[in-house]
């Protein structure tokens, strides 16, 4: 299946850069995007305040496909990251690992009004585990496990490309758990044996990126869901605030800082034997010197 994806994805790519060629003048295509790896090290050495040597690696390929022709405008984005973290007496453990696909079709209603069309799909690599204190690790998701698909209408405001957000109330979210031992347990809101789930409720989505300073900027991207059909209060959220402090053409400093909460998504407890979670805050933090390739 990741075989699959990464040649749906290159041949994605491919016939996008061939209509490119084929622009009209009021057809268009802006096609752009960045290669950053990611390095953050630390060392002690007869160090009296202590500390554990670590070291730290991540890849992160973001591409953007955008298409404009007269009212219309369709604004694709691809992500795939994935990082590595080694600390001394717990070997490799993965800190980043998103296989994000967005798109988003546009008709012009108004100035900086659209009516829309969204689809966004988010999945992962590789196996994903829980340590617990003693350094045992427990299968928590692995690829296509959570994979989650939300599709539907509804309008977004366009300031720039640096602000946007857009709203669908009537937004269809399925869920696929593919691994046998997680569907069995119901993991990430499927009944307890089942492959997938499926959601229906509203969907919001938001991306601010403003300049701090010359060569500094830092961006915001929102993402909210309500399910009408269970617990529509109990809204998911996803936000991401990073920081890019440029030195170069090709060497930056980024920060950043993910949080995430879903009431169907179980985080086992370090200090209970066999627990089976609870929801809880997800925080994914990163700071490292990046060499950067964009096009």
């Amino acid at each position: 299946m990741k075989k699959l994806l990464s040649l749906l994805m290159v041949a994605f790519a491919l016939s996008l850069g061939a209509d490119a060629q084929e622009s009209t003048s009021d057809t268009t295509w802006k096609i752009s995007g960045e290669n950053t790896f990611l390095l953050n090290q630390s060392s002690f050495s007869n160090w009296a305040a202590g500390g554990i040597n670590s070291f730290a690696t991540s890849l992160v390929l973001n591409y953007d496909f955008n298409y404009k022709k007269g009212k219309w405008s369709w604004d694709n984005k691809a992500i795939a990251a994935y990082g590595l973290t080694k600390q001394k007496d717990f070997g490799w453990r993965k800190n980043d690992d998103r296989i994000v696909l967005n798109s988003l079709l546009g008709y012009e209603a108004a100035k900086h009004w659209l009516y829309t069309f969204y689809m966004n799909f988010n999945t992962q690599f590789t196996d994903g585990f829980h340590y617990d204190a003693d350094n045992n690790r427990t299968l928590i998701s692995t690829s296509f496990a959570p994979a989650y698909l939300s599709f539907g209408p509804g309008f977004a405001y366009k300031r720039s490309d640096n602000f946007r957000f857009n709203l669908s109330p009537a937004a269809a979210r399925f869920i696929f758990v593919t691994q046998d031992s997680l569907s069995s347990i119901g993991a990430f809101g499927v009944d307890p044996g089942a492959t997938s789930g499926f959601e229906f409720g509203a969907a919001f989505d938001a991306y601010y990126k403003v300049d701090l300073m010359e060569n500094v900027s830092v961006e915001n991207i929102l993402k909210l869901y309500s399910n009408y059909l269970e617990d529509p209060q109990n809204v998911d959220v996803d936000y991401t605030l990073n920081l890019f402090m440029k030195v170069n053409n090709y060497i930056s400093v980024n920060a950043g800082v993910q949080l995430l909460y879903d009431d169907n998504t179980l985080i086992p407890r370090e200090d209970v034997v066999n627990d089976p979670g609870r929801p809880a805050l997800q925080v994914r933090q990163i700071l490292g010197v990046g060499l950067t390739y964009k096009f």
